[in-house]
């Protein structure tokens, strides 16, 4: 099969990140099936290595955290009766933290939704930001210690608890989140500004990630078999939306705002950063990047 052309290249990801699935871009576009996840594969390696070097040195006022549920293979519940479940199978959870003020995805990991999750989390932030920063996040007990350790007291944190109220009779059973009857703010330490204390702005940005993605698709079969190509995806993702995807509000892209670069992307200059000679070299798995 002949070598595919940046523009059909880029078609093919702007359909995936426009939330068309595998099979359905391969049917779209005639390309194979192989040859769509290799470019995912390829992509994603490069994408995720271009963000993890030039998101640095930001000089962010307000972030906020949040945490994005999916699954690989099978939903949690159901591996340990799954017919050669691989190694990540089960419960996946994205990490996202967002710049307030420039829409930007600061840092993002992929894996469990535990205490060494979190600090692994907490300090890849940390990492990334040269200023004292208003932190706020949900009410998740892994974030304390994770924020102490990564910040100390270098930084102005609150939790923003929401509260939820019962299903109605009339709901229960059906798919439907329960009504959220308040929101308690708590400051945990420094001297957040209780106004600014907030996560709907990364909550709306996860929205996105999860409308834009097919592998977030509720109800669907289109959730990711193998977490490899599910982290490929997440860093496609991410890359499209700080680079390319106008912001409505901002009306340029959060990379614009946040001063990491002076024009919009497109998916094709994405496809440039791989190396014309040579395939990027792969990534380990969520767990071994932990540990890095």
């Amino acid at each position: 099969m002949n070598r595919l052309d940046n523009r059909e290249r880029a078609n093919i990801l702007r359909m995936i990140c426009e939330g068309m699935g595998v099979n359905a871009a391969c049917r779209v576009t005639g390309a194979s099936k192989n040859t769509v996840l290799k470019l995912l594969a390829d992509v994603g390696n490069a994408s995720a290595e271009y963000l993890d070097k030039n998101i640095r040195a930001l000089n962010s006022k307000r972030v906020e955290c949040d945490e994005v549920w999916s699954f690989c293979y099978a939903k949690q519940k159901n591996v340990a009766a799954a017919k050669d479940a691989p190694e990540g199978a089960g419960d996946v959870w994205t990490w996202t933290a967002l710049d307030a003020d420039t829409k930007l995805i600061v840092s993002y990991l992929v894996g469990g939704r535990d205490a060494e999750y979190a600090l692994a989390f907490m300090d890849d932030l940390r990492s990334r930001i040269d200023t004292r920063v208003q932190l706020t996040t949900d009410g998740h007990k892994a974030y304390l210690m994770a924020v102490e350790e990564a910040f100390g007291g270098d930084v102005d944190y609150a939790q923003l608890v929401k509260m939820y109220g019962n299903n109605p009779e009339n709901m229960k059973g059906k798919y439907s989140p329960a009504e959220c009857t308040g929101i308690r703010k708590t400051v945990i330490s420094g001297d957040p500004d209780m106004k600014s204390v907030s996560t709907s702005y990364v909550e709306r940005s996860n929205l996105t990630m999860r409308m834009h993605n097919r592998r977030f698709t509720r109800l669907t079969n289109g959730f990711s078999k193998k977490l490899e190509n599910h982290l490929h995806a997440i860093s496609l993702f991410v890359i499209n939306y700080n680079y390319c995807k106008i912001h409505k509000s901002l009306r340029i892209t959060p990379a614009m705002a946040a001063g990491l670069t002076d024009h919009v992307w497109e998916l094709e200059e994405v496809i440039s950063l791989l190396a014309k000679d040579e395939r990027p070299k792969k990534r380990g798995t969520y767990k071994k990047r932990i540990s890095n």
